[in-house]
């Protein structure tokens, strides 16, 4: 009989661009996966991530079933009730002997796009009452959400470009070209940045190293690691000098204006052009460019987050997209209208210091911890040391700063639990792995990278494929383990958890969101529910960004709060040490540490796809070749490179696209553990060596928490 090959359309989960698929199948297998040209939002954009997706769910090495490691070390496939079961057990008697807080919760990247999961998050902490919770938020993003609350009242509040309308935009530490857009869910965002140019616009950038972005950008300048903030506010010093302050239609909904005069006052562009390493006349030029300009933008991620001043830079650049009229307004920075609102909410929630750090007496944010300090808390003793782990979808033994104190607690824990589809760096501490199914066999809807998109959509996709028999999905694991740890808790599951799924607490969100049948009357029958997303197959377009202020704001008093004390506060300690701001250049054999991604790689899973990871090595070491010449350098020569936490052995890779006296390592490689199921970790050549045996966990921004990754000094031994 011959094969019926078959159409099936979806969103890739894999990263935050949310691009459609179109998966040619055979109803068991994917013959095929290209970009799907319908829709709405990426138009037929696809990375070699999406095209491989199905290699995933065919990985060899992907569990299937609960797995429970024996007395000798080897594992063992259980039932999955006898797995939850003991589950239960073991994380109750320890909340029962030694209080909530004596239970960590980790809590993966790949939560965020798993949007059962997500539905479940919230109910799984309230029954565990434990304030041990983490996640990566801490290690690249969460300054985006401190500038959000404080600024705005709501952590999820965070000002998109509106990249498809602007005509000058300029980015910070970003490499949008290779993650798709990072908070700025942004499919084909290399066509995307051209049609700027296309337009008449530019595209200016900023970075310690001329990545792929900016060889797409009309201008690249060299900035220092770690200076950001100096630039941004050397352009609200001319700013302010040449009184160049348009508020527009925000006036009368911005809070704090008089607090903001002066403060970049000692910020002059000779004093920024010392610390940057930027030329005086280009700041003018880009400050001058940017202002006059009415649809430009300020754009930073990754690099602008991981620094000491990363809670600084992201508040700084809003107020000067705000003093400028380049907040709320087409082609400027803008809010989304998400068809499932997650943040709509009538009155501003306390989200901050509610708690602190037992160890290091960090506050939480949004009920967090930050990440660098976990290890900490599992290695203290004394009244609610970490003493289990609850692990979902996260490899913090590989990601987290100086990831070899994890290495070291993890095996000291009474007890863990991970629930992940491999046996990785962090999994093969557990003492049982509950793997849910796989990326194409799950239902799929983006509750937050909505929040994030360049263009209002909405799309939903359902399971291509049936899970094995008897495999539970991520929210049904988080459900079971609900009802196990209820029986110590004082809270009981709440009755819409119980009573709903995923599916109907999503149609609910929809039906009563701002383009649902329930959201007015005359939206009844024009108004969109689950079952109209899934009929349209391709998704639904909502249109452009539109303007939001003042209807978004959720602060106490219903305004933007421009200047926050917390900000005034940690900027006046950074002004107070500006006359001992470092000028002068390190030793030779000194350099500043960067990360940096490829567009092949997002986490550990992608790194077991042959296809993904083969050809050149991408694990390398980049130096200028000023820099490697002064230290007798080749190419593709081992150097040793160490820091105050650790040594590690990597290949050099020369070329003038870095900033001398800097050294670019990328994260996420390192799979050479034993007892690491993964065909990489046999492949040293593909392995690599991972950044964060170098990274320094005690290197936090002081205002938000957040991993400074960016800007540490490390010494280069030429072995």
């Amino acid at each position: 009989m011959e094969t019926v090959h078959q159409k099936h359309y979806r969103v890739c989960n894999l990263c935050e661009a949310m691009c459609g698929l179109e998966i040619t199948h055979d109803g068991k297998k994917v013959i095929s996966v290209k970009g799907d040209q319908n829709d709405p939002l990426s138009k037929g954009s696809i990375c070699p991530k999406g095209a491989l997706i199905h290699k995933l769910h065919e990985d060899l090495n992907r569990l299937k079933k609960p797995l429970q490691k024996k007395e000798d070390g080897s594992w063992e496939e259980i039932s999955w009730k006898l797995a939850l079961d003991t589950v239960g057990e073991k994380i109750n008697a320890i909340r029962k002997k030694y209080g909530d807080d004596s239970v960590g919760f980790y809590l993966g990247n790949p939560t965020v796009h798993n949007f059962g999961m997500m539905m479940m998050t919230g109910e799984l902490k309230r029954i565990l009452r434990t304030k041990n919770s983490f996640s990566p938020t801490s290690m690249d993003q969460l300054p985006h959400h401190f500038m959000g609350y404080y600024m705005y009242g709501h952590s999820l509040n965070i000002p998109i470009p509106d990249i498809d309308r602007t005509e000058y935009m300029v980015i910070f530490g970003a490499n949008p070209v290779a993650s798709n857009g990072s908070l700025m869910s942004a499919p084909g965002v290399h066509m995307r940045l051209l049609d700027i140019q296309k337009r008449g616009g530019k595209v200016i950038l900023l970075d310690p190293r001329k990545n792929e972005t900016g060889n797409v950008a009309d201008e690249h300048y060299f900035i220092k690691p770690n200076t950001d903030l100096y630039f941004l506010l050397g352009m609200l010093h001319i700013i302010q000098k040449n009184n160049w302050i348009s508020l527009g239609h925000l006036e009368d909904h911005i809070h704090g204006l008089e607090q903001l005069k002066n403060i970049a006052a000692p910020y002059s562009p000779k004093i920024v052009a010392k610390i940057t390493g930027v030329e005086e006349k280009v700041l003018q030029q880009i400050t001058k460019d940017y202002v006059s300009n009415k649809r430009a933008v300020l754009y930073g991620r990754m690099g602008m987050s991981t620094q000491e001043h990363g809670g600084l830079c992201h508040w700084i650049s809003g107020v000067i997209n705000i003093l400028t009229e380049h907040m709320d307004k087409p082609g400027c920075a803008m809010f989304t209208t998400p068809a499932f609102d997650v943040k709509r909410t009538s009155k501003f929630k306390k989200a901050h210091g509610r708690w602190h750090s037992r160890v290091h007496g960090l506050p939480e944010f949004e009920g967090e911890l930050p990440v660098s300090i976990m290890a900490a808390e599992m290695l203290t003793p004394g009244k609610g040391q970490i003493r289990a782990l609850i692990s979902y979808a996260g490899n913090p033994a590989l990601s987290t700063p100086n990831a070899k104190r994890l290495e070291e607690a993890l095996p000291k824990l009474d007890f863990m639990v991970a629930i992940d589809i491999f046996l990785n760096e962090t999994t093969r501490h557990a003492d049982i792995i509950l793997p849910p199914p796989s990326h194409l066999e799950i239902d799929h809807y983006d509750l937050i990278f909505n929040l994030l998109s360049v263009h209002n959509n909405v799309k939903f996709s359902q399971a291509l494929f049936t899970p094995q028999k008897d495999q539970l999905y991520d929210w049904q694991i988080a459900k079971e383990l609900v009802k196990r740890f209820a029986k110590v808790s004082a809270k009981k599951p709440s009755k819409i958890f119980q009573w709903l799924n995923p599916r109907q607490l999503l149609n609910l969100g929809l039906l009563l969101g701002p383009y649902g049948k329930w959201s007015s009357p005359r939206r009844w029958f024009s108004g969109i529910s689950l079952k109209k997303v899934i009929r349209s197959k391709h998704g639904i377009g909502l249109g452009n960004l539109q303007p939001q202020i003042p209807e978004i704001l959720t602060t106490r008093n219903g305004k933007i709060n421009i200047a926050d004390p917390i900000f005034l506060n940690g900027l006046e300690n950074v002004t107070k040490g500006l006359d001992k701001y470092p000028y002068t250049q390190l030793a030779k054999n000194k350099f500043l540490l960067i990360g940096r991604r490829h567009l092949r790689t997002n986490n550990s899973w992608m790194h077991n796809i042959e296809r993904l990871s083969k050809g050149r090595n991408k694990c390398t070491a980049i130096m200028h070749p000023d820099d490697a010449s002064q230290l007798n350098l080749q190419n593709a020569q081992d150097i040793t490179v160490k820091s105050t936490t650790g040594a590690i052995t990597i290949p050099v890779e020369i070329t003038n696209t870095i900033m001398r006296g800097v050294l670019s390592i990328p994260h996420g490689f390192g799979h050479t553990k034993k007892g690491v199921r993964l065909d990489i970790a046999t492949k040293p050549d593909r392995a690599g060596v991972s950044v964060n045996d170098i990274t320094d966990q005690n290197r936090l921004d002081p205002l938000t928490g957040n991993a400074a990754f960016s800007g540490q000094v490390v010494e280069i031994i030429v072995n």
